[in-house]
């Protein structure tokens, strides 16, 4: 017998209430009884997106609310800045070409996180740009971008910030008010703790008014359609019924955590993972700004980065992820975020301690975990 562990950055694993909640028989979604549900969900978002706006439930993957984001908020022709540190930010580029808008690229070093003076710069020599596009916490490279200064820049222009916070949201402090973020977007299969199918979206007042007059053609994500069925308890279309319900009890289980430990977990965690990874030697992807939602490793030489991972996977049962166009085959990321806890954590050092014995590398058994465990101990502190 072997038991699997998914350690990877999405999905993540989902937690036995919330299975046991989307085990229930399935209900109408045009019912008092689904709207209800449906009313206390999008509630509890609001206090994960920690915003007094509305927060929109979409049945897509997260990178539907992305392109939900592009066309409900911008027309062709429309400049903005995408910042292009990974897969991630690409993505942003690439949909909002795909509507025609016109994208200044600011491309930023895989493993590295932007400089706010660098997009400062940029504004001030397009003084047409109407949106600047990141990620918080680019997943592909582990880095976590500086939103809090990103939206300062916008905050006396006639310009927005649009925010994937599909790793950051329920993962680190990221205040949608606070910080004056127009736009940010999240997806179920990350900190939700619920398997793929949701996305969600909120827009500030100012990200609002943007939409009175963009011009690119939408349907199925027409953001303003689905804000007054909101207002109804319900959705446009047909929604994920289970998914939602599932969503309800993995965000009470949040609120009964607390944001705070929430974020302090996520942290501690992260730091764990980052100081094992060092003390066996290892050299990590994003040293400077990493991400509390996983930690990204370089393969020692000589190890095939694709096959290290597969080893992990097929023959010791931890899911990990790997590397992405250049940094595949270079790289492994494990993940912290969701519902992941102190003993997960434990499993994925061990384990990569053992794989990497296995594949010839000098390590010395138990450095890594060691390492991990004086830090990991004081989550069991009082």
């Amino acid at each position: 017998m072997r038991k699997k562990y998914l350690l990877a950055p999405g999905p993540t694993p989902v937690p036995e209430s919330v299975l046991l909640a989307m085990a229930q028989p399935v209900v109408h979604h045009r019912t008092p009884q689904f709207s209800e549900v449906f009313k206390e969900t999008a509630e509890l978002l609001k206090y994960v997106f920690q915003t007094k706006e509305d927060v929109l439930i979409l049945a897509s993957s997260g990178t539907g609310a992305m392109e939900g984001a592009v066309v409900n908020l911008f027309s062709p022709g429309d400049e903005v800045i995408v910042i292009n540190g990974g897969k991630f930010g690409e993505r942003w580029g690439k949909i909002s070409e795909s509507y025609g808008l016109k994208v200044h690229w600011i491309n930023v070093e895989w493993g590295r996180a932007v400089d706010p003076e660098t997009v400062k710069d940029v504004l001030a020599k397009n003084q047409n740009v109407r949106g600047i596009l990141c990620q918080a916490s680019e997943t592909s490279t582990t880095v976590l971008h500086p939103v809090k200064e990103l939206a300062e820049l916008t905050r006396e222009r006639d310009c927005i910030i649009v925010v994937d916070g599909i790793t950051a949201v329920g993962v680190v402090d990221i205040p949608m008010d606070r910080w004056g973020i127009d736009v940010l977007v999240s997806g179920s299969q990350k900190a939700f703790m619920l398997p793929p199918g949701l996305a969600f979206i909120s827009l500030s007042e100012k990200a609002w008014r943007f939409c009175d007059d963009a011009r690119c053609p939408k349907f199925y994500f027409d953001l303003k359609k689905e804000r007054k069925n909101l207002a109804r308890h319900t959705t446009a279309y047909t929604p994920a019924v289970s998914l939602i319900t599932g969503l309800r009890e993995a965000l009470a289980l949040i609120k009964e955590e607390g944001l705070e430990n929430v974020f302090a977990r996520h942290a501690r965690l992260a730091r764990a993972t980052r100081e094992a990874m060092k003390a066996l030697g290892l050299k990590l992807l994003a040293p400077e700004n990493p991400s509390p939602a996983a930690t990204g490793v370089y393969v020692p030489d000589g190890i095939d980065g694709g096959k290290f991972v597969k080893y992990l996977r097929d023959d010791m049962g931890v899911t990990l992820a790997g590397g992405q166009d250049h940094l595949k085959g270079r790289i492994f990321r494990i993940a912290h975020l969701g519902y992941i806890d102190t003993f997960d954590i434990i499993i994925a050092i061990s384990a990569v301690e053992m794989a990497l014995k296995r594949f010839g590398h000098k390590v010395e058994l138990g450095r890594g975990v060691g390492t991990a465990q004086e830090i990991l101990l004081e989550g069991f502190e009082t």
